[in-house]
Protein backbone atom coordinates (compact mmCIF):
# COMPACT_ATOMS: atom_id res chain seq x y z
CA UNK A 1 0.00 0.00 0.00
CA UNK A 2 1.08 3.59 -0.66
CA UNK A 3 1.04 5.93 2.31
CA UNK A 4 -1.01 8.59 0.51
CA UNK A 5 -0.67 10.94 3.47
CA UNK A 6 3.07 11.14 2.89
CA UNK A 7 2.61 12.54 -0.62
CA UNK A 8 0.06 15.32 -0.18
CA UNK A 9 0.60 18.58 -2.09
CA UNK A 10 1.01 21.87 -0.23
CA UNK A 11 1.81 20.12 3.04
CA UNK A 12 4.98 21.19 4.86
CA UNK A 13 5.97 17.65 5.90
CA UNK A 14 5.21 16.04 2.55
CA UNK A 15 7.79 13.71 1.01
CA UNK A 16 7.13 15.19 -2.42
CA UNK A 17 10.03 16.47 -4.49
CA UNK A 18 9.84 20.20 -5.10
CA UNK A 19 11.11 22.43 -7.90
CA UNK A 20 10.50 26.06 -8.79
CA UNK A 21 7.92 26.17 -11.57
CA UNK A 22 7.56 28.99 -14.08
CA UNK A 23 4.06 27.64 -14.85
CA UNK A 24 1.32 28.50 -12.38
CA UNK A 25 -2.22 27.46 -13.26
CA UNK A 26 -5.15 29.16 -11.55
CA UNK A 27 -8.26 28.33 -13.58
CA UNK A 28 -9.57 25.29 -15.51
CA UNK A 29 -7.26 23.02 -13.52
CA UNK A 30 -7.04 19.52 -15.07
CA UNK A 31 -7.97 16.74 -12.65
CA UNK A 32 -4.92 14.51 -12.20
CA UNK A 33 -5.20 10.81 -11.33
CA UNK A 34 -2.88 7.86 -11.61
CA UNK A 35 -1.27 4.61 -10.62
CA UNK A 36 0.09 3.96 -7.14
CA UNK A 37 3.69 3.81 -8.37
CA UNK A 38 3.37 7.28 -9.90
CA UNK A 39 1.63 9.09 -7.05
CA UNK A 40 4.90 10.87 -6.07
CA UNK A 41 5.09 12.29 -9.60
CA UNK A 42 1.62 13.64 -10.23
CA UNK A 43 1.11 14.83 -6.66
CA UNK A 44 4.40 16.74 -6.97
CA UNK A 45 3.12 18.32 -10.20
CA UNK A 46 0.04 19.57 -8.33
CA UNK A 47 2.31 20.88 -5.59
CA UNK A 48 4.49 22.77 -8.10
CA UNK A 49 1.87 24.15 -10.49
CA UNK A 50 -1.55 24.27 -8.79
CA UNK A 51 -2.70 26.78 -6.16
CA UNK A 52 -3.15 25.97 -2.49
CA UNK A 53 -6.72 24.80 -1.92
CA UNK A 54 -6.97 22.82 -5.18
CA UNK A 55 -6.75 19.52 -3.26
CA UNK A 56 -9.82 19.00 -1.10
CA UNK A 57 -11.11 16.24 1.15
CA UNK A 58 -14.46 14.86 2.23
CA UNK A 59 -15.07 16.21 5.70
CA UNK A 60 -12.52 18.96 5.18
CA UNK A 61 -9.34 17.08 6.06
CA UNK A 62 -7.32 14.09 4.89
CA UNK A 63 -8.23 10.71 6.39
CA UNK A 64 -5.60 8.14 7.34
CA UNK A 65 -7.89 5.49 5.82
CA UNK A 66 -7.55 7.12 2.39
CA UNK A 67 -5.81 4.13 0.79
CA UNK A 68 -7.58 4.37 -2.55
CA UNK A 69 -8.66 7.98 -2.73
CA UNK A 70 -11.90 7.50 -0.80
CA UNK A 71 -11.38 10.76 1.08
CA UNK A 72 -10.58 13.05 -1.87
CA UNK A 73 -13.58 15.28 -2.50
CA UNK A 74 -15.33 15.28 -5.90
CA UNK A 75 -14.01 18.79 -6.63
CA UNK A 76 -10.39 17.91 -5.71
CA UNK A 77 -7.96 18.39 -8.59
CA UNK A 78 -5.90 15.48 -7.23
CA UNK A 79 -7.49 12.06 -7.18
CA UNK A 80 -6.01 8.63 -6.47
CA UNK A 81 -7.97 5.77 -7.98
CA UNK A 82 -4.98 3.58 -8.89
CA UNK A 83 -4.67 1.83 -12.27
CA UNK A 84 -7.82 -0.28 -12.60
CA UNK A 85 -10.29 2.44 -11.55
CA UNK A 86 -8.17 5.26 -12.92
CA UNK A 87 -8.26 4.10 -16.53
CA UNK A 88 -12.03 4.04 -16.38
CA UNK A 89 -12.04 7.51 -14.81
CA UNK A 90 -10.10 9.14 -17.64
CA UNK A 91 -12.18 7.34 -20.29
CA UNK A 92 -15.44 8.29 -18.54
CA UNK A 93 -14.34 11.92 -18.15
CA UNK A 94 -13.92 11.90 -14.36
CA UNK A 95 -10.20 12.67 -14.68
CA UNK A 96 -8.40 14.83 -17.25
CA UNK A 97 -4.87 13.37 -17.15
CA UNK A 98 -4.03 9.86 -16.00
CA UNK A 99 -0.44 8.96 -15.08
CA UNK A 100 0.20 5.33 -15.91
CA UNK A 101 2.20 2.50 -17.38
CA UNK A 102 1.11 1.02 -20.71
CA UNK A 103 -2.53 -0.12 -20.67
CA UNK A 104 -3.74 -3.71 -20.85
CA UNK A 105 -5.71 -4.97 -23.84
CA UNK A 106 -8.86 -4.92 -21.70
CA UNK A 107 -8.30 -1.27 -20.84
CA UNK A 108 -7.73 -0.37 -24.50
CA UNK A 109 -10.94 -2.19 -25.34
CA UNK A 110 -12.86 -0.30 -22.65
CA UNK A 111 -11.94 2.98 -24.35
CA UNK A 112 -12.67 1.60 -27.82
CA UNK A 113 -16.09 0.31 -26.82
CA UNK A 114 -17.01 3.80 -25.65
CA UNK A 115 -15.69 5.52 -28.74
CA UNK A 116 -12.92 7.26 -26.80
CA UNK A 117 -9.43 7.89 -28.17
CA UNK A 118 -6.74 8.27 -25.53
CA UNK A 119 -3.48 10.10 -26.24
CA UNK A 120 -0.44 8.66 -24.43
CA UNK A 121 2.50 11.05 -23.96
CA UNK A 122 5.72 9.46 -22.61
CA UNK A 123 7.02 11.59 -19.73
CA UNK A 124 9.60 9.39 -18.00
CA UNK A 125 11.39 6.06 -17.81
CA UNK A 126 11.21 3.26 -15.27
CA UNK A 127 12.51 -0.29 -14.89
CA UNK A 128 10.23 -3.31 -14.67
CA UNK A 129 11.89 -5.44 -12.00
CA UNK A 130 11.79 -8.87 -10.41
CA UNK A 131 12.48 -9.47 -6.74
CA UNK A 132 13.06 -12.33 -4.32
CA UNK A 133 13.66 -12.82 -0.61
CA UNK A 134 16.99 -11.39 0.54
CA UNK A 135 18.13 -14.90 1.56
CA UNK A 136 17.59 -16.37 -1.90
CA UNK A 137 21.11 -17.06 -3.30
CA UNK A 138 20.04 -16.19 -6.87
CA UNK A 139 21.28 -12.75 -7.91
CA UNK A 140 20.50 -12.72 -11.62
CA UNK A 141 18.22 -14.48 -14.09
CA UNK A 142 18.03 -14.29 -17.84
CA UNK A 143 14.89 -12.96 -19.50
CA UNK A 144 14.22 -16.44 -20.84
CA UNK A 145 14.62 -18.03 -17.41
CA UNK A 146 12.06 -15.62 -15.97
CA UNK A 147 9.63 -16.34 -18.79
CA UNK A 148 10.25 -20.04 -18.22
CA UNK A 149 9.45 -19.70 -14.52
CA UNK A 150 6.13 -17.99 -15.19
CA UNK A 151 5.32 -20.36 -18.06
CA UNK A 152 5.74 -23.31 -15.67
CA UNK A 153 8.89 -24.71 -17.31
CA UNK A 154 11.05 -24.14 -14.23
CA UNK A 155 9.43 -25.12 -10.94
CA UNK A 156 12.44 -25.44 -8.63
CA UNK A 157 15.05 -22.79 -7.83
CA UNK A 158 17.75 -25.43 -8.31
CA UNK A 159 16.96 -25.37 -12.05
CA UNK A 160 18.06 -21.73 -12.31
CA UNK A 161 21.09 -21.74 -10.03
CA UNK A 162 19.43 -21.59 -6.62
CA UNK A 163 18.66 -23.93 -3.75
CA UNK A 164 16.51 -27.06 -3.94
CA UNK A 165 13.20 -25.36 -3.26
CA UNK A 166 9.90 -24.98 -5.10
CA UNK A 167 9.43 -21.66 -6.96
CA UNK A 168 6.37 -19.60 -6.11
CA UNK A 169 5.80 -17.17 -9.03
CA UNK A 170 3.59 -14.41 -7.66
CA UNK A 171 1.30 -12.41 -9.98
CA UNK A 172 -0.70 -9.21 -9.53
CA UNK A 173 -4.27 -8.05 -9.96
CA UNK A 174 -5.51 -8.25 -13.55
CA UNK A 175 -5.45 -4.79 -15.09
CA UNK A 176 -2.84 -3.40 -12.69
CA UNK A 177 0.09 -1.62 -14.31
CA UNK A 178 2.61 -4.24 -13.23
CA UNK A 179 0.45 -7.18 -14.35
CA UNK A 180 -0.02 -5.56 -17.78
CA UNK A 181 3.75 -5.00 -17.98
CA UNK A 182 4.32 -8.65 -17.09
CA UNK A 183 1.97 -9.86 -19.79
CA UNK A 184 3.79 -7.67 -22.32
CA UNK A 185 7.12 -9.10 -21.11
CA UNK A 186 5.84 -12.65 -21.61
CA UNK A 187 4.87 -11.91 -25.21
CA UNK A 188 3.11 -14.86 -26.81
CA UNK A 189 3.80 -17.13 -23.84
CA UNK A 190 1.03 -17.59 -21.30
CA UNK A 191 1.46 -17.40 -17.54
CA UNK A 192 0.82 -20.92 -16.30
CA UNK A 193 -1.28 -22.01 -13.36
CA UNK A 194 1.13 -22.69 -10.55
CA UNK A 195 1.26 -25.81 -8.45
CA UNK A 196 -0.66 -25.76 -5.13
CA UNK A 197 2.67 -26.63 -3.49
CA UNK A 198 4.17 -23.35 -4.74
CA UNK A 199 2.80 -21.44 -1.74
CA UNK A 200 5.36 -23.17 0.49
CA UNK A 201 8.20 -22.36 -1.90
CA UNK A 202 10.49 -19.40 -2.42
CA UNK A 203 8.66 -16.55 -4.12
CA UNK A 204 9.54 -14.35 -7.07
CA UNK A 205 7.49 -11.23 -7.75
CA UNK A 206 7.51 -8.25 -10.08
CA UNK A 207 6.88 -4.53 -9.90
CA UNK A 208 8.51 -1.23 -10.87
CA UNK A 209 11.87 -0.17 -9.46
CA UNK A 210 10.94 3.04 -7.67
CA UNK A 211 7.76 1.56 -6.23
CA UNK A 212 9.94 -1.12 -4.61
CA UNK A 213 12.93 0.99 -3.59
CA UNK A 214 11.41 4.38 -2.94
CA UNK A 215 7.86 3.69 -1.75
CA UNK A 216 7.69 0.15 -0.31
CA UNK A 217 11.37 0.05 0.70
CA UNK A 218 11.26 -3.47 2.17
CA UNK A 219 14.77 -4.50 3.16
CA UNK A 220 13.74 -8.18 3.30
CA UNK A 221 13.61 -8.40 -0.50
CA UNK A 222 16.21 -7.78 -3.19
CA UNK A 223 15.92 -6.83 -6.84
CA UNK A 224 17.37 -9.28 -9.34
CA UNK A 225 19.65 -8.40 -12.21
CA UNK A 226 18.19 -9.44 -15.56
CA UNK A 227 20.52 -10.75 -18.26
CA UNK A 228 23.35 -9.75 -15.93
CA UNK A 229 22.34 -6.06 -15.73
CA UNK A 230 21.08 -4.48 -12.51
CA UNK A 231 18.08 -2.09 -12.58
CA UNK A 232 19.92 1.08 -11.57
CA UNK A 233 19.06 4.61 -12.65
CA UNK A 234 22.15 4.62 -14.86
CA UNK A 235 21.17 1.38 -16.58
CA UNK A 236 17.64 2.68 -17.09
CA UNK A 237 18.88 5.96 -18.60
CA UNK A 238 21.21 4.24 -21.08
CA UNK A 239 18.64 1.44 -21.60
CA UNK A 240 21.20 -1.27 -20.96
CA UNK A 241 18.77 -2.83 -18.47
CA UNK A 242 16.65 -5.08 -20.71
CA UNK A 243 13.15 -4.13 -19.46
CA UNK A 244 12.91 -0.34 -19.50
CA UNK A 245 9.35 0.97 -19.64
CA UNK A 246 8.07 4.41 -20.50
CA UNK A 247 5.35 5.86 -18.31
CA UNK A 248 2.73 8.21 -19.65
CA UNK A 249 0.41 11.12 -19.18
CA UNK A 250 -2.81 9.97 -20.87
CA UNK A 251 -5.77 12.13 -21.80
CA UNK A 252 -8.84 12.03 -24.02
CA UNK A 253 -8.24 13.35 -27.54
CA UNK A 254 -11.57 15.20 -27.41
CA UNK A 255 -10.85 16.97 -24.11
CA UNK A 256 -10.86 20.71 -24.92
CA UNK A 257 -9.22 21.92 -21.70
CA UNK A 258 -6.26 23.92 -23.05
CA UNK A 259 -4.38 23.55 -19.77
CA UNK A 260 -3.90 19.83 -20.42
CA UNK A 261 -1.36 20.49 -23.17
CA UNK A 262 0.14 23.42 -21.27
CA UNK A 263 0.74 21.15 -18.29
CA UNK A 264 2.15 18.28 -20.36
CA UNK A 265 4.47 20.69 -22.20
CA UNK A 266 5.72 21.83 -18.80
CA UNK A 267 6.28 18.23 -17.64
CA UNK A 268 8.46 17.70 -20.72
CA UNK A 269 10.35 20.95 -20.11
CA UNK A 270 13.62 21.26 -18.20
CA UNK A 271 11.71 22.10 -15.00
CA UNK A 272 9.27 19.22 -15.36
CA UNK A 273 11.94 16.68 -16.16
CA UNK A 274 13.94 17.89 -13.16
CA UNK A 275 10.86 17.12 -11.06
CA UNK A 276 10.64 13.64 -12.60
CA UNK A 277 14.26 13.02 -11.57
CA UNK A 278 13.86 14.55 -8.12
CA UNK A 279 10.85 12.27 -7.56
CA UNK A 280 13.11 9.23 -8.03
CA UNK A 281 12.37 8.34 -11.65
CA UNK A 282 14.38 8.73 -14.84
CA UNK A 283 13.81 11.66 -17.18
CA UNK A 284 12.85 11.07 -20.78
CA UNK A 285 13.90 14.46 -22.16
CA UNK A 286 17.38 15.61 -23.18
CA UNK A 287 17.64 18.29 -20.51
Amino acid sequence: MVDVGAYLPHEERSKLARVDSSLKLEDDLPVLDGAAALLPVYAAIVDAVYPVGSVTYEGGEFSDDNYYGENFAPDSKLQYRNTVRGYRAVVDGDADIFFCAAPSEEQRQYAKDRGVELIYVPIGLEAFVFFVNENNPVETLSSEQIRGIYAGEYTNWEQVGGSDRVINPVTRLEGSGSQSAMEAFMGAREIAMKSPFAIIGGSIGFSFRYYMEGIVNNEAVKLLSVDGVSPTIEHIADRSYPIVAEFYAAYRADNDNENILRLIDWILSEEGQALIEASGYVKIGNW
